[in-house]
């Protein structure tokens, strides 16, 4: 597959880089700071472009088969709209191009169900919900952008992430929680994220993975 990531000098995006590559995809990484990209592969093309501007990046998704955006806020306490920003350019970028496939990274602590215990319906998760408020607005914002595109768009919701190794015995669930699931791998995260693009079932749907 040709494969466009943006935010791939975080966590979550380089371990994507470095699957897709490992994997045999053609990977182009959109990143601010090529520098911040210690990660150097033959099919792999850096290039430097403002997210946020949807001219600057079409180019970077043309005849693409699919785009991931790992692009998370690291102001998680103060007012941000980098993921609603870059959401909004990136769908404006490949609705101008044509290309249809689109996996977000978004998180499970700020969605709620029946899947939840009671302590993390009624303690943990309202006690998240305040302390990255606005981290959580942002991504609210960008899921209502995503889910509103005419795009093959999947949400992938994660818990807590650690730079533990895989461990590849991961869990997932199609728009639900996972009960228990607090905690998962940016390495399984990242697999899961390219197994999406491939798995037709979590087209138009948000995905939740943790351990």
């Amino acid at each position: 597959m040709k494969i466009t990531v943006f935010g791939a000098t975080g966590g979550t995006g380089e371990q994507v880089v470095r699957q897709a590559c490992a994997a045999g995809h053609e990977v182009t990484a959109v990143v601010r700071d090529p520098a911040r990209l210690s990660f150097q592969a033959p099919a792999l093309q850096v290039v430097r472009a403002d997210v946020m501007d949807p001219a600057a990046i079409a180019p970077t998704v043309a005849a693409r088969d699919a785009v991931v955006s790992a692009i998370g806020s690291r102001q998680g306490r103060s007012p941000t709209t980098v993921c609603t920003d870059s959401a909004r350019a990136i769908i404006a970028a490949m609705s101008r191009q044509g290309t249809r496939r689109l996996v977000v990274v978004s998180n499970s602590g700020m969605h709620t169900d029946d899947q939840d215990g009671v302590f993390v319906r009624t303690v943990v998760k309202p006690l998240l919900g305040r302390v990255l408020r606005y981290a959580y607005a942002d991504m609210r914002r960008m899921e209502e952008l995503v889910r509103a595109a005419d795009l093959d768009w999947t949400i992938v919701r994660p818990p807590r992430l650690t730079n533990a190794p895989p461990t590849n015995t991961y869990r997932t669930a199609v728009n639900k929680n996972i009960p228990g699931g607090s905690v998962i791998a940016r390495a399984d995260l990242a697999a899961q994220i390219l197994h999406c693009l491939t798995d037709p079932t979590t087209i138009r749907a948000a995905v939740s993975v943790a351990r």
